[in-house]
This record gives C-alpha cells, structure tokens and sequence, in this order.
C-alpha cells in the first residue's frame, strides 16, 4: 500500500484524496499521513516575513526521504524551484483555474477605504496599485478560517485562490474572478504537484499516469522564469502561462513591496520550448528593471 504525506488542511486533504481517489482507479491502494508543517503552526504573522517558500513543505518532504511516505502531494505554488535532491516532481495533473477571485465584493465596487484581507504580498502590491485607496490587512488561518473573518466582518473583501474556493465546492462565494491581466497569479497557482523519491520506484510509476502535458508545460515555464529571478515569497512576483495549439504564451510580472514599481513582460514559443521561454522571459524581466526591484 502507497503512503501519501499531506498537510491536514480539508483543502490539502481534498487535494490528498484526490490522487487518492484517482490512484485506486488505476488499481494502487493508498492512505494518508498527515504531516504538520512549519507554515501550518505559523498563523499570527506574514509568511513573507519568515521566508515563505518551503513553509508548507519541508517536513512532508523529509518523511519523503526518510521513507515514511512513498508520494507527497503540494500545491505546486508552495513548492521552491530547487527540490532537496534525491526527490522530483513525478506528476502534475491537469491544472484548476489558476486566477485569485474576490470573495465578499467586486473590486470596482468597494467603497474607498474598504478593507481587504490576504496575506499574500503579490496580491497585496497588486491591489495597491490597482485601488490605491483600499486599506490592505495580513489575514492568515485556511480558507473555512478567512471566509469566517470575512462573514463575522472584519474585512469588506478577501482575495483568495479561485481554485481553492472551486475544488472545497465554494465557487458560488466568488463575487468575482480577477483576470491574469488584471492581478497576476503566483507561480503554479491551481496545479498540484506529486512529489517521489528519485528513479523509477513503485510510487513514481503509479503516479505517472495522472501527469498533464500542458499543465506541466506552463508550470515548467513559470517556475523556470521564478528560478531566473531568483524571487521567493519576499518579492512580489506573478507569472501565468497558457497552451494554445502547440504555443506557450506566458506573461509575469515584478513588483516593489510598496507596488510603487513594477516591470511587466510576456514572451511566447513552442511547447517544448517551456523552460526555455521561462528563464529568458526572466533575463528580459532584470535587465527592464526587475533586478533593480528585486536587489534594491
């Protein structure tokens, strides 16, 4: 039996049981072992100031090599560029909406000095620059636990992850999906990713199967482009690709924390081409001022 490591949010579990789920039809049995992370017992400060990335991994990818589970499965977007070696991405199944949504009100129909909650630097530079009259506030805990704090008033408005909202079935709490050209998503934003110990063991060929070309594609080239800049969770940094036809069209975007600078790109190619386009969309990204944002 397949042991697959999650965090024990319902939304990493959802996820979890997902693969799970998909797992049994191709005929592997599985459970689950939940795994606390450090990003899980942090709730009462900004994850961008404690390093952010690797928060809601690292000890899920430790059981990984120690051999206490035999697949891990991530929001893609919480997963750094650079895997701890001995371990790689095996699967990416096809890809949920990757757009942040408004939840409680429409952006344009906030009133001025309203209060909106997310705890994710990206989205708040971006509404920034968006509604410089809007008053942004850190909100932290899940998603049931940020719903709560909106209905109970302490925000007009949240933004979250459409995808999030989707797959725990609270899609119709989306007052309004924010189109990439308006607020950019994070890296790998709505992708999953299963995660195995390197070579061809039993887990890595089970999961194979559940892996999505073109999901695979656009995330290669938007983790590519994030290891180009060398960014984390301190600098405000989005990237969307997607697939058409046999092209890649990838846009991203880098922001100064106080969104008073940022420099936008988009840059298309093959498919094959993915971490190609990335990494150079990346270079063009410095050299046009996002190495000055970035570095100071």
């Amino acid at each position: 039996m397949l042991v697959i490591g999650s965090r024990g949010s319902r939304l990493a579990l959802w996820q979890a049981r997902w693969v799970q789920e998909r797992l049994g039809a191709l005929g592997f049995a599985s459970r689950i072992e939940i795994i606390k992370t450090t990003g899980d017992k942090i709730t009462d400060i900004p994850l961008g100031s404690v390093g952010g990335k690797g928060l809601f991994t690292k000890e899920i990818e430790e059981a990984l090599l120690a051999g206490q589970v035999d697949l891990a499965v991530h929001s893609l977007k919480d997963l750094p560029t650079e895997l701890p070696p001995g371990l790689e991405i095996v699967a990416i199944p096809e890809r949920e909406d990757p757009r942040d949504a408004m939840v409680g009100c429409k952006l344009s129909e906030l009133r001025e000095g309203a209060k909106v909650g997310t705890s994710s630097l990206r989205r708040s530079t971006q509404l920034q620059q968006l509604r410089p009259d809007l008053e942004i506030d850190s909100v932290r805990g899940n998603v049931d636990t940020r719903l709560r704090k909106l209905d109970d008033g302490q925000y007009d408005a949240i933004v979250l992850a459409a995808a999030g909202l989707t797959r725990l079935g609270l899609a119709a709490r989306i007052a309004e999906i924010l189109a990439p050209e308006v607020m950019c998503p994070a890296v790998g934003q709505g992708a999953l990713a299963i995660e195995c110990r390197a070579g061809k063991g039993p887990a890595a060929t089970a999961c194979q199967p559940l892996d999505h070309s073109e999901t695979r594609a656009a995330v290669i080239a938007e983790r590519s482009l994030l290891s180009a800049l060398g960014g984390g969770c301190s600098t405000p940094i989005g990237a969307h690709a997607r697939v058409e036809g046999q092209r890649l069209i990838l846009m991203a975007i880098v922001l100064s924390p106080d969104g008073g600078q940022s420099v936008r790109e988009t840059a298309a190619g093959p498919i094959a081409d993915a971490e190609r386009i990335g990494g150079e969309l990346g270079a063009r990204l410095l050299n046009r001022g996002a190495a000055r944002i970035l570095h100071g």
